[in-house]
């Protein structure tokens, strides 16, 4: 269901937004570090999940009706933004030895799948993205609609999205192996995902503030 005329640019394409620095890459690599490839992994499936919902929302035109009305976008960027904020100071407050190492673990990757998907989901530019990237290559040439066209297209980006998160976990998860044997890291190590949460808030409320 999808032009392969139209194919090599569409990876192409890809390929550089996957290269250029966001927050699903922050918010992924500092997971990974900060608490190990198991939390990262999780992470990872959350922004994936929020990748498949909005590619099923562009598919059917609702993102698009979204997108289209300015209130809703800044009530989408004060919520999200709000909900940041709230993780951020939660992370803040949270020491490690709060719970035990085990249910702390299994307490974290359910947690950040959460918060990965709906840092996705409450974000209004990735909602635009994919009502504006995918429609650009959706081709006239193909007896596919165009809704069959932009869901091949949204889940080819979100599988290949996900193998790449992936690659990042891996990568951060084993520079960070030595820094969760730390006892002086696993203290502050809770205060830098809270400073992260609290950049990407600060990231999505300014395009609230600044337009």
């Amino acid at each position: 269901m999808i032009d392969l005329a139209v194919l090599p640019m569409y990876l192409t394409a890809m390929l550089a937004l996957f290269l250029v620095p966001g927050p699903d890459m922050l918010l992924i690599t500092s997971t990974s570090m900060n608490y190990g490839k198991r939390v990262g992994f999780c992470a990872s499936l959350g922004t994936a999940t929020s990748g498949i919902i909005l590619t099923v929302l562009a598919a059917i035109g609702v993102s698009a009706v979204i997108a289209m009305n300015p209130m809703a976008l800044q009530v989408m960027h004060l919520v999200g933004g709000a909900y940041l904020l709230k993780m951020g100071w939660d992370s803040l407050r949270c020491e490690a030895s709060d719970v035990p190492a085990l249910l702390q673990a299994r307490s974290l990757a359910r947690t950040y799948y959460r918060r990965a998907l709906f840092n996705n989901l409450l974000n209004p530019k990735v909602l635009v993205f994919f009502v504006m990237f995918l429609p650009q290559f959706v081709s006239p040439k193909i007896s596919a609609s165009t809704g069959e066209q932009m869901m091949a297209l949204g889940m080819l980006l979100n599988v290949a999205g996900f193998f790449y998160n992936l690659l990042l976990v891996i990568m951060a998860g084993t520079l960070g192996k030595k820094l969760l044997e730390n006892s002086e890291f696993r203290r502050y190590q809770h205060k830098v995902m809270g400073g992260v949460f609290i950049l990407l808030a600060c990231w999505m409320l300014s395009h609230l503030f600044l337009g």
